[in-house]
């Protein structure tokens, strides 16, 4: 079985007979679009650098999009006179193991709009792309304190691949997430390091008191 059927159940609907080349899937009012041209490129850098605690330079931007602009999908809000609403960046490589390997590099949200699924959507449709060009699977680095982005990937079937110990610049640990985008059977380490995460979870389970015990005096 395939880790990414359950990724790809979740994305949005096709685009429409109507839209254009560039549109990739639709829920509601979001349409997801291709990175066209330059001219999305500052709107782009705005959203993210809200949210990084390290802001890219314009050619690390360049670097991503330029070089793999079909992963680089952008969220536009139609109720709202298509305004930029989500962002997803990433690219596709060979890793050490000669795997392909999707990586995401950057995704942000309009904060007025989280909790609408459009990061996961965003995600869902990189996902789609990593596939179609033959991607092995697909990874990122989050930092350990955001529980929002752990949880997204998790739910979306990532799992917790390593822990980098300070990672980032501000000195806070990163988590690289996985997810396996080819039948895992025949994976020896990928499927030893979810028995290694479902163990360590059984552990933490049990050692948790029960439900009342918190509220003895």
């Amino acid at each position: 079985m395939a880790a990414a059927t359950k990724t790809v159940a979740l994305g949005p609907e096709p685009a429409r007979a109507d839209d254009g080349p560039r549109t990739v899937g639709r829920r509601g009012s979001i349409r997801y679009d291709y990175f066209k041209d330059e001219s999305e490129l500052g709107s782009i850098i705005a959203m993210i650098d809200k949210d990084l605690s390290e802001p890219y330079s314009i050619y690390t931007y360049r670097y991503f999009i330029r070089g793999w602009p079909k992963l680089c999908i952008i969220a536009y809000d139609e109720d709202q006179e298509d305004k930029m609403v989500g962002v997803i960046v990433c690219k596709a490589d060979h890793s050490r193991r000669q795997r392909y390997r999707g990586y995401i590099a950057m995704l942000a949200v309009d904060t007025t709009l989280r909790r609408k699924r459009i990061g996961s959507s965003l995600v869902t449709l990189a996902i789609r792309e990593m596939v179609a060009i033959g991607c092995d699977e697909a990874v990122l680095e989050t930092e350990i304190t955001n529980k929002a982005a752990m949880r997204l990937y998790e739910n979306l079937g990532f799992y917790r691949d390593k822990r980098l110990c300070k990672y980032y610049l501000n000195g806070v640990d990163a988590f690289r997430l996985k997810l396996w985008l080819k039948d895992v059977s025949d994976c020896s380490d990928v499927v030893a390091a979810r028995k290694q995460q479902e163990e360590a979870a059984a552990v933490l389970a049990a050692s948790r008191p029960s439900a009342g015990a918190g509220a003895q005096t």
